[in-house]
């Protein structure tokens, strides 16, 4: 049994735009679907919620029970990104100081709320239960350790880990050389 939309079901959806080889769980959730656009060779699994202005690049993986809040701002997902189950990424997210009210039921004039482009570079990988907040730019090649809270931007080619998070050390670089072949053969 295939749980994926077919392209005709994805057409349905409402999607701003979407490639050829997409895979999107039926059981995922899609809010605003006419802000979101989607490349190709993209898995998105199921549990997952997108919500909000949302561009997602080529041979991208979100796994099971991530969420991309995009809100007005946007999340950016750039090509070979891979987001690991239980990702959450907000584009918006209410202060916590008190001098704002909270929640969606509560009117915008009477909160306090910061919006802020989110954007995954190519080639980041976030481990599972990851946390990224508004504003944040993960660098390319970038990598972040399972439960890292993500509330600035990093470098390029990190690995990262701890709440909040911390390089820890360079990634490798030799994926680049995968990416040329894999390139060149398809």
């Amino acid at each position: 049994m295939n749980s994926f939309y077919t392209p005709y079901e994805l057409k349905e959806l409402g999607l701003a735009s979407f490639g050829e080889n997409v895979l999107i769980s039926s059981k995922a959730s899609i809010y605003g679907a006419e802000k979101i656009s989607i490349g190709n060779n993209v898995r998105i699994d199921d549990f997952c919620i997108l919500s909000g202005k949302i561009t997602i690049g080529n041979y991208v993986h979100i796994a099971a029970y991530s969420a991309l809040y995009g809100d007005l701002e946007g999340v950016v997902v750039e090509n070979f990104a891979n987001i690991s189950s239980k990702v959450t990424i907000y584009a918006v997210n209410d202060d916590y100081s008190g001098e704002g009210m909270t929640n969606p039921m509560i009117p915008d004039k009477y909160k306090k709320i910061q919006r802020k482009e989110v954007v995954i570079g190519r080639h980041v990988i976030i481990g599972s239960g990851c946390v990224v907040l508004p504003g944040s730019i993960l660098g390319e090649g970038s990598s972040f350790g399972a439960m890292t809270l993500i509330n600035r931007s990093s470098q390029p080619w990190s690995i990262n880990v701890g709440i909040p998070f911390k390089k820890i050390r360079e990634r490798s670089k030799a994926l680049l050389e995968l990416e040329e072949k894999f390139s060149r053969e398809n």
